[in-house]
């Protein structure tokens, strides 16, 4: 522990123009890798016919693109936020994807470090040039995607003063883009009423940004529904059951609970053994969340929301684990810097490309020994493993009481 607080200590010491510096040369050498890697970046280019389809009035979810043959997935409000990208040219569009989500991470560490009060700009910016090469990230920039974007707009809200208007926008946004977010105004409408039911059924923060963030995703589909009527009956009424849509479920880079259960159970569908797990660990890890909000933990309690929306949803790419930015700054803040090294190294070195995988028709994730299902299950296992320490945490610290001071600001 001693060894942790003296290496803080001399990261603190350092000044400003060398943290940039090395940010700035990490994020460079980062470029350069992924130009040498020949990066694709297919799913800008499907967010692009995207909005190339909206415009031309085409049908959304008949559309298809790239030579991998990709359909949308999203909610049409989010190909209606793509239509610039149609403005500008292939390149043109990658460099400011790339440069863009470069920026969104050094936003990300900014946040999480917001989160857990340790917001200092050098500080902000050696841990960035570190965690972009960590899997999700890397994986992030490889394919274009946006999960730096919907991480950054959910966090830019829960690092709100409690009596911020705005507090809510950026998880409703987040929402209607891409649903998973939603669990995290699950976990607003939870607390939120424990904490109105506690002290005499009054108005509280947290009831006023999941009210927000709902009101926010209900204007933004209802205006989408108007420009796309068609687009978006397709996708509330047929669309968002069919999950085979964003992938094959028994996928490597599939890092939800329901893809490990694939791959243990040697199954393309793990069926009703998947909704069990899920309905059990989303409601222990929500439970988890929630306890921690009003204890007066919401470093723990934001993780953990994240997790279990991670753990539950049918299909998590490893590039949607981005949250592991927050994770390990939380895991600095609070535990030896063992723990931290160790799960740092899982989101750092890509085991999970280590095991046989290939794309369709070819499943060769439906073959994999036990040491291989280990390595393609360590996301899984690191968001098992941390809820079940939070929970441990948890019921060691007791009843909750919510401090006054918090009260009397509600």
């Amino acid at each position: 522990m001693t060894v942790t607080l003296n290496v803080r200590a001399r990261l603190r010491s350092l000044p400003l123009p060398a943290a940039a510096a090395a940010c700035l040369l990490s994020f460079v050498a980062f470029w350069m890798a992924q130009r040498a890697a020949n990066v694709t970046m297919l799913d800008l280019s499907v967010y692009r016919a995207e909005g190339e389809t909206v415009l031309a009035g085409g049908d959304l979810y008949a559309m298809r693109a790239t030579s991998a043959n990709l359909p949308t997935t999203y909610p049409p409000f989010a190909a209606l936020l793509f239509t610039p990208l149609t403005l500008l040219g292939v390149p043109e569009m990658r460099t400011l994807a790339t440069a863009g989500n470069l920026l969104l991470l050094l936003a990300l560490v900014h946040l999480s470090l917001r989160l857990v009060g340790r917001d200092r700009p050098g500080t902000a910016l050696w841990a960035a040039a570190v965690l972009v090469w960590c899997e999700p990230v890397w994986t992030t920039l490889r394919y274009g995607q946006i999960n730096l974007l919907i991480a950054v707009a959910v966090l830019w809200d829960l690092t709100r003063r409690e009596n911020n208007r705005w507090a809510g926008v950026g998880t409703g946004l987040a929402t209607a883009v891409k649903l998973t977010p939603g669990l995290f105004v699950v976990l607003l409408l939870i607390v939120g009423v424990a904490r109105a039911r506690a002290h005499g059924w009054k108005w509280n923060p947290w009831l006023r940004q999941a009210t927000t963030a709902t009101g926010v995703f209900a204007a933004v589909t209802v205006a989408s529904a108007v420009i796309l009527p068609y687009d978006s009956r397709r996708f509330w009424t047929e669309m968002i059951f069919e999950t085979s849509r964003v992938g094959r479920t028994e996928e490597t880079a599939n890092q939800s609970l329901s893809g490990v259960l694939a791959r243990l159970m040697h199954t393309t569908d793990p069926g009703h053994w998947w909704l069990v797990t899920a309905l059990l660990v989303g409601v222990a890890g929500i439970a988890v969340a929630a306890l921690a909000a009003l204890r007066g933990d919401r470093p723990v309690a934001v993780v953990a929301c994240a997790t279990t929306a991670l753990l539950v949803s049918p299909i998590s790419w490893s590039h949607h684990w981005v949250w592991c930015v927050p994770v390990l700054v939380l895991l600095a803040t609070r535990v030896r810097a063992g723990w931290t090294v160790a799960v740092g190294l899982v989101f750092a070195s890509f085991a999970l490309w280590w095991v046989p995988h290939a794309p369709a028709p070819v499943r060769l994730e439906l073959h994999q020994n036990a040491w291989q299902m280990l390595l393609s299950g360590l996301y899984t296992l690191v968001g098992l493993g941390l809820l079940a320490a939070f929970a441990l945490r948890l019921r060691l610290r007791g009843e909750v009481r919510l401090p006054r001071q918090a009260v009397a600001k509600e």
